[in-house]
C-alpha cells in the first residue's frame, strides 16, 4: 500500500504562509528562518513557491526525487520546486492550458538555477523516444550556452543574469517537447546546428567587444588632456584590426580622422555594445529557429521566464531604472493574475467572496511608461528633440511635468519633504516603487538611453570578411541606406516588456520568488534585514493577505475525506458515498461553524487558519489513539500468537511424551503379554498333550475293546454254532476255516477311505450277517474319523456353515440344493487387492468376512440398484458400486431378522430393530446370487456373539418390509418363464411388491 504523506505532517515551522498564525512581517520571517536552518529552503503561499538560495548542494533533486513529486497533489507532499514544475506540466498535459512560470528575485537570489530545475523537471517527466530525446536535449542545452553569453560577475552575484530569458517550449497532445535538431561534435553548440566556422566566428566576436573597450587614445598616452584634438591611438585600433578580430579596416580616416576624443569615447562605447548586443540577439535567434516545432499544428505552450531582479544600488543609472520597470510590471501583472486566479476558482467553484483591498502599481508603471508624461516618453523627446539636450535638461522637464505625481520625488518638487537634505542631490530623482523608494542619478540617462551608433562605423562592419558580421549590421549596406533614426534603447525595451506581457496574460502563471538569504553568499546565514527588504519588495506579505482575504485553505473533498475522516464514526475507516457528502457529515459531526467553511464543486473552503490546525489537532490526537489502538492489537496479536506457538510447541512435546510413554507402556505389556501367553501356551500345549494321549489311550481302549468285543462275539456264535452242533468236530475246523477266510477276504475288498462312499463287499455266508453289519459301521465310523482328522481350521469352519446352511434351509428353501455344490469364498470382489476398493477397504476398520455385489430394491419401482455388500462381525455396509462412497453402515445388534421366501430366487429382506438409528430409513429388500451364504453367515455370527440374541430367520412366500413411515408386503409368486427364466419385481400398489419366480421346468 502506498504511504502518503502531506506538508502538514512533520512540517518545519509551517509549510504554507497562507497558514501562518498570528500573521505579520516578524512572524513571517521567522518562519522563514526556521524552515532556512532547517535546510527546508521551499515555502509556499498558496500555490506560489518561495525559494531561499541556500548557497550549497542539498539532496533534494535526485531521481528519486522526482519520482516521489510526479503526479501528485500540489499538497500532498512538502513544499518544493518540483511540485509548481509537476502542477504546470500536467495541467499543460492533461487540461490543455497553456502556463507560465514566473521566477523572479534579487540577483543572486538562484532563479537561474531555479529555471534549470524547471526544465530539468519537465525533461524527466515527459515523454521518452529518440527524437523527443533530442529536443530534450536541445532546451537543457540551451541554458549553459546562453548564461555564458547573457551573464556576468557583478558587485551582487558572480553569475548574474544581464539579460531577461523568456523561453516558451511548445509541446504535442501528449505532453512531449517538439522539435528534431541535427548533431555534430562541438558539445553545447552542436545541440543548435553551429557549424566550425560560426563557431570560430562567435568566438572571435566574443573577444573583439573586449579589445575594442581596451584601446586608448594618443592624449592619454601622453599624459594630457586635450579635448577635440586628441586621436585614438592607431597603434591599438591597428592591433585589433591585425589581430582579425573583427576582420575590417577601423583604421581608414573616413571615421578614426574625424572623431574628437569624446566622440572617440563614445564611438568605441557605442560599437562594442553593438556587437556584443547583436552577437547574442543573433545567437537567440538561432537557438529558437533550431528548437522551434516542424509541425504546423497548435502546441501547448509552457513559458519559463529568468528575468533580472528589482535592484536598489547605491548609485542607480538607467540600467536599473528599466531593470526595475520590467519588475513593476511583473509585480503588476502578478497582482492582476494572482486576483484573477482567485477570481476565477471562487466562480469556478461557485463560492461566494467580497473584493479584496490591494496596492495597485499601475500607477507608477503609469509615471513610467505613459506615451504623454511617462518617463520613458519624456526621455524619448529629450533624446530626439533639436537643440542642446542634456541630463539636466531631462531632470527638469520631469520636476515640471511629474511636479504633482505622488509617487515621484525630487529635490525641487513639492513631494520632496526634505528639502534641505542632500540624501537627495540635485541630479537625482526617487520613485516610490512597489519594492520601496528608488534614488536615480540621470547622468548618463541621455546617453545611454541614444545608444547610436555612428553610420560609417555600420558601414566599416558590413565590409568585414565575415558573412556573420555583415549579417550583424545590415543597415552598413550602401545600398540600402535607411536615414531615419533608430529607435532609442528605452523605446526598444518598453516595446519588449509589452510583448512579455501580452504573452504572459495569455497564459495560467505560476509563481517562484526566490530570495537570497544574505550578501556573502555563504551557507546557513540568514540576514533578517536583507531577507526583510526582499520580502517588502516581492510584496509577499501583500501575497499572503490576498489569499487569505477570502479562504485561506482549500483542498479537493477525496484527499480531505481521506485526510479527517478517522475523526467521525460515520465516515471511518470507509466513506462509501459521494466525497463530498462525507464532507459535510465530517463538518458537521465536528460542529466546525457554517461561517468557517463554504463548499465548491469540488473543494471545500476553510476561512481561518485556525479551523484548519482545529483539524491537525484533532487528527493528530486521533492519530495517537489509533496507533494506541494498533500497538494493542499488535501487541494482543504478537502474545496470541507467541501462547499459540507455545501451545503447538507443548502439543507437540506432549505428543511426544505420550508416544513414547505408550510406547514405553505397550512393550511393558508386550512383554508381560508374551510371558503370560509362553506359560498359557505350555499350560494348553500340556493340556493338548494329555488330551491327545487320554485320547490315543481310550483309542487304544476302545480297539481293544472292540477286538475283545468282536473276539466275545465270534466267540459267541461260535459257540452256539457249537452248541448247536456239537459232537460235530468237523465243523469246528471247518467254521475256522470258513471265518479265517471270510476275514481276508473283507480285507482284500475294502472300499474306499472317501465318507460318501455307499460300497462295502457281500456278505458270503449268512451265519455272518450280524458281523458283517457291525464291520461296516466300524469301518465307515473310523474312515470318517480319519478324513476329519485331515480337515484345517478354515475349512472345518466351511463345512460348519455348509452344516448350519443345511439346518436352516434344508427342504426349506428351493435354492438350497442349489447351493450345496457351490463353497462359500465369502471375498467375491477381492477388496483387499482391488486398487479400486483401496478407499472403501480403509473405511471398514475390521475384517471384511463377507464381500459381494447385491440389488437394492426400490419400493417406487420395483428396480435394483446396483451396490457393494460388506460383512464384517459388527457391522454390515452398502456402498456405490462405481465410487465406492458408503452409503449405508448398520451395526449387526440392529438388525432383529431376516425374511426370505421359500422359491429359487435370492431376494432377502433384513429388518431392522424399531427405533433405532439405523431404522429411520426402514428396512432393506436385497437381492443377491450368494443368498444362503450371506444369511448363513449372519446367522453364524448371531449365534457366536454373547451381547445379542440368535438372528431369526423367517421363510415365507409373504412378508411385510418397513419402508420408512410405510409397510409394504413382499409377495412371491411362480410364473411361467419369460426373458430367461429371471426373477422379476413390479410394484402392485403402494402396499404390494409381487416377485415373480420362474416355475422350474
Amino acid at each position: 500500500m502506498e504511504v502518503k504523506t502531506s506538508l502538514l505532517d512533520n512540517m518545519i515551522g509551517v509549510g504554507d504562509m497562507v497558514l501562518l498564525e498570528p500573521l505579520s512581517e516578524d512572524s513571517f520571517l521567522g518562519n522563514l528562518k526556521k524552515r532556512f536552518d532547517h535546510s527546508e529552503i521551499y515555502t509556499y503561499i498558496g500555490s506560489v513557491v518561495i525559494s531561499m538560495n541556500p548557497y550549497r548542494s542539498l539532496p533534494i533533486y535526485t531521481p528519486e526525487k522526482v519520482e516521489e513529486y510526479r503526479n501528485r497533489n500540489f499538497y500532498e507532499l512538502s513544499p518544493h520546486i518540483y511540485a509548481l514544475a509537476d502542477e504546470a506540466y500536467r495541467s499543460l498535459r492533461d487540461q490543455d492550458k497553456d502556463q507560465c512560470i514566473l521566477i523572479t528575485g534579487e540577483s543572486g537570489a538562484g532563479k537561474t538555477e531555479a529555471s534549470k530545475l524547471v526544465m530539468s523537471y519537465v525533461a524527466a517527466v515527459c515523454g521518452k523516444g529518440h527524437e523527443v530525446n533530442k529536443v530534450k536535449e536541445q532546451l537543457l542545452q540551451s541554458n549553459p550556452v546562453l548564461e555564458a553569453f547573457g551573464n556576468a560577475k557583478t558587485v551582487r552575484n558572480d553569475n548574474s543574469s544581464r539579460f531577461g530569458k523568456y523561453m516558451d517550449i511548445e509541446f504535442d497532445f501528449k505532453g512531449d517537447p517538439l522539435g528534431g535538431p541535427r548533431l555534430s561534435l562541438l558539445g553545447s553548440l552542436a545541440v543548435f546546428w553551429f557549424d566550425l566556422a560560426s563557431v570560430h566566428i562567435v568566438l572571435s566576436e566574443l573577444v573583439s567587444p573586449a579589445e575594442v573597450t581596451e584601446t586608448k587614445t594618443e592624449a592619454d598616452s601622453r599624459g594630457t588632456n586635450e579635448p577635440l584634438s586628441a586621436r585614438l591611438s592607431q597603434s591599438d585600433t591597428k592591433m585589433v584590426c591585425e589581430k582579425q578580430l573583427l576582420t575590417c579596416d577601423l583604421v581608414r580616416p573616413s571615421w578614426l580622422a574625424t572623431r574628437l576624443l569624446f566622440q572617440a569615447y563614445y564611438a568605441r562605447d557605442a560599437l562594442a555594445k553593438n556587437l556584443y548586443s547583436r552577437l547574442f540577439s543573433w545567437l537567440v535567434t538561432r537557438i529558437n529557429e533550431s528548437i522551434q516545432a516542424q509541425t504546423k499544428a497548435r502546441h501547448k505552450v509552457m513559458g519559463v521566464l529568468d528575468i533580472y531582479g528589482f535592484e536598489i544600488f547605491e548609485d542607480n543609472s538607467f540600467e536599473q531604472f528599466i531593470i526595475n520597470y520590467c519588475n513593476e510590471k511583473l509585480q503588476q501583472i502578478f497582482i492582476e493574475l494572482t486576483l484573477r486566479e482567485e477570481q476565477e476558482e471562487y466562480v469556478r467553484e461557485g463560492i461566494e467572496w467580497t473584493n479584496i483591498e490591494y496596492f495597485n502599481n499601475a500607477i507608477i508603471c503609469d509615471l513610467i511608461e505613459n506615451n504623454q508624461n511617462g518617463i520613458l516618453a519624456m526621455l524619448d523627446e529629450e533624446c530626439l528633440r533639436p537643440g542642446t539636450v542634456t541630463d539636466e535638461t531631462f531632470l527638469d522637464k520631469l520636476n515640471t511635468i511629474c511636479a504633482d505625481h505622488q509617487h515621484f520625488e525630487s529635490r525641487l518638487n513639492k513631494n520632496s519633504k526634505f528639502l534641505n537634505d542632500h540624501s537627495l542631490p540635485h541630479n537625482c530623482f526617487r520613485i516610490q516603487h512597489y519594492a520601496g523608494k528608488v534614488l536615480y542619478r540621470v547622468e548618463g540617462f541621455v546617453d545611454k538611453n541614444n545608444d547610436l551608433l555612428y553610420r560609417d562605423l555600420s558601414q566599416a562592419m558590413y565590409k568585414a570578411n565575415h558573412s556573420l558580421i555583415k549579417q550583424l549590421f545590415p543597415e552598413g549596406n550602401p545600398a540600402k541606406v535607411n536615414l531615419k533614426r533608430p529607435p532609442t534603447a528605452g523605446f526598444q525595451f518598453r516595446a519588449s516588456v509589452g510583448t512579455l506581457m501580452r504573452n504572459l496574460q495569455t497564459k495560467n502563471p505560476n509563481y517562484i520568488r526566490c530570495i537570497k538569504p544574505n550578501d556573502k553568499k555563504a551557507s546557513h546565514i540568514f540576514t533578517d534585514s536583507l531577507v526583510r527588504h526582499q520580502v517588502r519588495y516581492l510584496g509577499l506579505m501583500e501575497n499572503v493577505r490576498v489569499r487569505r482575504a477570502g479562504y485561506a485553505f482549500r483542498q479537493p473533498y477525496e484527499p480531505c475525506l481521506e485526510r479527517y475522516k478517522m475523526l467521525c464514526k460515520r465516515t471511518w475507516p470507509h466513506w462509501k458515498g459521494p466525497a463530498r457528502e462525507g464532507v459535510e457529515v465530517l463538518m458537521a459531526d465536528l460542529q466546525i461553524p457554517t461561517e468557517e467553511i463554504s463548499y465548491g464543486r469540488s473543494k471545500i473552503f476553510i476561512r481561518n487558519p485556525r479551523t484548519l490546525f482545529f483539524l491537525e489537532e484533532k487528527r493528530k490526537q486521533c492519530l495517537q489513539d489509533l496507533a494506541t489502538l494498533i500497538q494493542k492489537i499488535y501487541r494482543g496479536w504478537k502474545c496470541r500468537t507467541h501462547f499459540l506457538l507455545m501451545k503447538k510447541s507443548q502439543i507437540v512435546v506432549a505428543a511426544w511424551y505420550r508416544r513414547y510413554a505408550q510406547q514405553k507402556k505397550y512393550r511393558n505389556i508386550k512383554s508381560a503379554t508374551t510371558m503370560v501367553q509362553s506359560y498359557t501356551r505350555g499350560w494348553q500345549a500340556r493340556k493338548l498333550l494329555r488330551e491327545l494321549k487320554h485320547q490315543k489311550r481310550c483309542e487304544e481302549a476302545v480297539t481293544t475293546i472292540a477286538a475283545f468285543w468282536h473276539g466275545t462275539q465270534v466267540r459267541r456264535e461260535y459257540r452256539k454254532f457249537f452248541r448247536a452242533n456239537a459232537g460235530k468236530k468237523i465243523y469246528d475246523f471247518t467254521i475256522q476255516r470258513i471265518i479265517q477266510k471270510y476275514f481276508l477276504g473283507l480285507k482284500s475288498s475294502m472300499p474306499s477311505m472317501s465318507p460318501i462312499d455307499r460300497k462295502w463287499p457281500a456278505t458270503p455266508y449268512g451265519f455272518l450277517d450280524g458281523v458283517h453289519t457291525e464291520l461296516r459301521k466300524i469301518f465307515h465310523h473310523w474312515r470318517c474319523k480319519k478324513y476329519r482328522d485331515q480337515f484345517t481350521e478354515e475349512k472345518k469352519a466351511v463345512y460348519e456353515e455348509k452344516l448350519e446352511a443345511s439346518e436352516i434351509f434344508k427342504d426349506k428353501k428351493a435354492l438350497y440344493p442349489s447351493s450345496v455344490s457351490q463353497p462359500f469364498k465369502g471375498d467375491y470382489l477381492e477388496i483387499s487387492k482391488n486398487p479400486k476398493y483401496q478407499k472403501l477397504n480403509s473405511a471398514v476398520d475390521e475384517k471384511v468376512l463377507l464381500a459381494d455385489v447385491v440389488n437394492k430394491i426400490n419400493r417406487a419401482n420395483g428396480k435394483g440398484t446396483p451396490r457393494i455388500f460388506l460383512l464384517t462381525k459388527k457391522n454390515f455396509v452398502l456402498a456405490d458400486q462405481k465410487t465406492g462412497q458408503v452409503k449405508a453402515s448398520i451395526p449387526l445388534p440392529d438388525v432383529t431378522s431376516v425374511s426370505v421366501s421359500t422359491q429359487k430366487d435370492g431376494f432377502f429382506a433384513l429388518k431392522l430393530k424399531e427405533g433405532s438409528a439405523s431404522a429411520v430409513k426402514g428396512d432393506f429388500l436385497l437381492s443377491s446370487e450368494h443368498l444362503i451364504e450371506i444369511i448363513t453367515k449372519l446367522h453364524r455370527i448371531g449365534a457366536t456373539a454373547a451381547d445379542r440374541e440368535k438372528l431369526k430367520v423367517d421363510i415365507s412366500d409373504e412378508f411385510l418390509v418397513q419402508f420408512k413411515q410405510d409397510k409394504v408386503c413382499v409377495k412371491f409368486i411362480q410364473s411361467s418363464p419369460k426373458n430367461g427364466n429371471s426373477v422379476s419385481c413390479k410394484r402392485k400398489n403402494n402396499r404390494l411388491l409381487e416377485v415373480s419366480v420362474p416355475t422350474s421346468p
